[in-house]
């Protein structure tokens, strides 16, 4: 198929029908630009500020996410949208052709931490990343209600697989959010806390939209189920919220009733390295533990005659996520679990 290069103003995602862009920002150290891929459907029943965005690759080495876009991109048939669907499988372009979680051959910057005041407004906030934060919210923000963004561990980190939300003041919000959360069908949906600045997914729930991150990854590669996940989220999402014509059926976990929710919040959730070394798991994402139980050792080879420091379960629950790749840096979280939690009735 054809995509058009277009500036950001000229991008048209009102009209009836679907398109296909590529967006360009204009490239800091090159005559040139970085050109987003963004494919929009709009249907009979589109509403002003009514509509549902997926993004993938918002770090330039999760991969689950861009391939479950790709995909949806090829199934979703322009007679059955009956809203407005926008698909962004690689929204960090630059990162993404770096093959690293942040630009670091342009401005180093973590997207994920770049949606702040004044985000490609200022001098100092006005390379391509904050820029990217910018387009978002000024081009897609006013056009959508649903913002799911797909992420995974790359090179860190080793998750339960499922989608993540932060823990919502606003109980009507938070109930819809984690009803959409479970038709993934994952093991988990987790709950995280929400302190760290700059979130792309922070700042969608600070304007009440449904929002819903995930993690369906690690290790730079592609989980198959990570990408069914996906896939069935988006589209699951895209149909209960009305963008979409279908029904669904509830995959995995969500089917069975054996799909949980975690939460992290709790400090004593995550074990942090005190020194640097190499993490020996004992346990698998998604395994019970509980408190004070070992569920791994850390090494430190600098010094062969101490014994191994054990990594103890904080808390009683699920391994959520674990250190991925041997070698860890003091302060790392190497081992969190999660706080098994009751699901929001209403």
């Amino acid at each position: 198929m054809d995509r058009q290069i277009v500036n950001a103003r000229d991008l048209d995602l009102d009209s009836p029908g679907r398109r296909d862009y590529l967006v360009a920002l204009p490239h800091d150290g090159i005559w040139g630009d970085h050109l987003i891929p963004l494919t929009v459907f709009v249907g009979p029943r589109a509403k002003p500020g009514r509509g549902l965005v997926a993004f993938g690759s918002t770090h330039g080495n999760e991969y689950e996410g861009p391939v479950a876009i790709k995909h949806l991109l090829g199934e979703i048939d322009m007679a059955d949208v009956l809203g407005r669907i926008i698909l962004v499988p690689v929204l960090n372009v630059a990162a993404f052709r770096a093959g690293t979680r942040d630009s670091v051959n342009d401005d180093g910057v973590n997207l994920n931490r770049a949606f702040v005041a004044d985000a490609g407004r200022t001098p100092s906030l006005g390379r391509i990343t904050h820029r990217i934060a910018d387009f978002v919210r000024t081009s897609i923000w006013p056009h959508v209600h649903v913002v799911l963004d797909l992420h995974a561990g790359g090179e860190v980190a080793q998750f339960a697989l499922g989608p993540s939300f932060h823990p919502i003041a606003d109980r009507e919000q938070s109930f819809r959010i984690e009803q959409s959360a479970r038709w993934f069908g994952s093991p988990v949906v987790l709950v995280y806390q929400n302190e760290t600045p700059g979130l792309l997914t922070s700042e969608a729930e600070r304007q009440g939209k449904v929002t819903i991150g995930a993690e369906l990854g690690w290790g730079r590669s592609i989980q198959p189920d990570g990408v069914r996940y996906g896939r069935q989220g988006i589209r699951a999402a895209a149909i209960h919220w009305e963008q979409l014509r279908g029904t669904i059926k509830p995959i995995d976990h969500h089917a069975d009733g054996t799909q949980v929710k975690l939460s992290i919040v709790n400090r004593n959730c995550t074990v942090i390295a005190p020194f640097d070394g190499h993490y020996e798991p004992l346990r698998k994402p998604g395994d019970a533990v509980t408190a004070g139980a070992t569920i791994g050792y850390l090494h430190d080879f600098q010094r062969l005659e101490l014994p191994a420091w054990p990594v103890r379960a904080g808390v009683s629950g699920r391994l959520a996520a674990q250190a991925w790749g041997a070698r860890v840096n003091q302060g790392q979280h190497i081992a969190i679990v999660g706080e098994v939690q009751d699901w929001q009735t209403e």
